[in-house]
């Protein structure tokens, strides 16, 4: 098989999940969205709602659409993005709760949807989504009118604790939430980790539930095996792949692995990532390229069949490390050419 392969563990999702939750008092989401950060949204989210999740979070109303579909009736779905033109048809059909961003939204929700539940997103220092403290202070009375069912905000800096924003958007969120009969939401993993203070009703680990950072405690949720197309000696002074950025400097044994950027491997991580044979790592050899990268496989002593690139050596974020990034970016960009084996749940 030339494709590499994807293991995915519910079950290490289901017990993050798990672990975030025993950190609060509260109800836990499953935060599902972006294909539950590339791992499969149907097949995480009904291991989450066999878990025990009863609210789950996407971004668009697509995605809510999708998990409606995996899930069936009965958990409620918060679409981020909140009520889009031409979403009216899917938030009713579907039985989506779009989460309002703005006057604008709101007029359109209650205008094409009278009585269908919806909540609001505050914006209490981002300035990604949510109302500004002036707008809503502006619509706020009539807002609660219509009976919102979630109002939330989200952080900034949570994944730094000192981080002097944590406890000024903490503030502002509770300025604008002073005396509502509505449930909260605030927390995201980072959040979550920071304390009591900042859970309210309602939190929404995303990334740790996919074992990412902040939460160091988690276990990881995905491994990647790739399969060697072929193996080559060079001789001292001979390069590899583009650009000739590798060169060898002794007798060289190059393994070709069946994966490259185009499955999310991200071109960066070139120069400081490794592959690894069981215990053993292998550095790469010269660029990551659209389908291919090349490892230095000499001091393995032998050609294998396979080399893993995520695995108990090497979460993603060691590799986001690697590229620069974060393992947000990792996650969300493993491709659709990998064979996917899913386990534990």
């Amino acid at each position: 098989m030339g494709s590499a392969t994807l293991t995915v563990d519910l079950g290490a999702v289901v017990e993050n999940w798990r672990a975030l939750d025993r950190l609060t008092e509260c109800e836990t989401a499953g935060v599902v969205k972006a294909d539950a950060y590339g791992i499969g949204a149907d097949r995480a989210g009904r291991a989450l709602a066999r878990a025990g999740a009863r609210t789950f979070c996407v971004a668009i109303a697509e995605e809510g659409a999708a998990l409606r579909e995996a899930l069936g009736p009965g958990p409620v779905i918060h679409v981020f993005s909140g009520h889009m033109p031409g979403d009216a048809d899917m938030i009713s059909d579907m039985n989506l709760t779009p989460m309002i961003n703005s006057i604008d939204q709101l007029i359109r929700h209650v205008e094409a949807l009278p009585g269908q539940p919806f909540g609001v997103q505050l914006d209490t220092g981002m300035n990604r989504l949510g109302m500004e403290p002036a707008e809503w202070a502006a619509v706020r009375d009539v807002a609660l009118e219509q009976n919102p069912v979630l109002i939330m905000s989200h952080p900034a800096c949570a994944d730094n604790p000192d981080h002097d924003m944590n406890i000024r958007q903490l503030d502002a969120f509770r300025d604008m939430t002073m005396g509502l009969d509505v449930p909260l939401s605030f927390a995201n993993t980072g959040a979550v980790l920071l304390g009591e203070k900042y859970h309210f009703n309602l939190t929404r680990p995303g990334i740790g539930t996919y074992g990412g950072l902040p939460f160091a405690g988690a276990r990881p949720v995905v491994s990647l095996s790739i399969p060697v197309i072929q193996c080559r000696s060079l001789e001292e002074g001979e390069t590899v792949g583009y650009g000739n950025t590798f060169t060898a400097m002794r007798e060289t044994r190059i393994a070709t692995i069946s994966a490259g950027y185009a499955d999310g491997l991200i071109r960066a991580m070139g120069p400081s990532a490794h592959v690894f044979f069981e215990d053993q790592p292998c550095p790469l050899a010269g660029r990551v390229s659209m389908d291919l990268i090349c490892v230095d496989i000499t001091d393995l002593g032998h050609d294998p069949k396979h080399l893993d690139i995520l695995c108990d050596h090497q979460g993603v974020d060691d590799l986001a490390d690697a590229a620069g990034t974060i393992g947000y970016e990792i996650l969300t960009s493993l491709g659709a050419r990998y064979a996917r084996r899913y386990i534990g749940a």
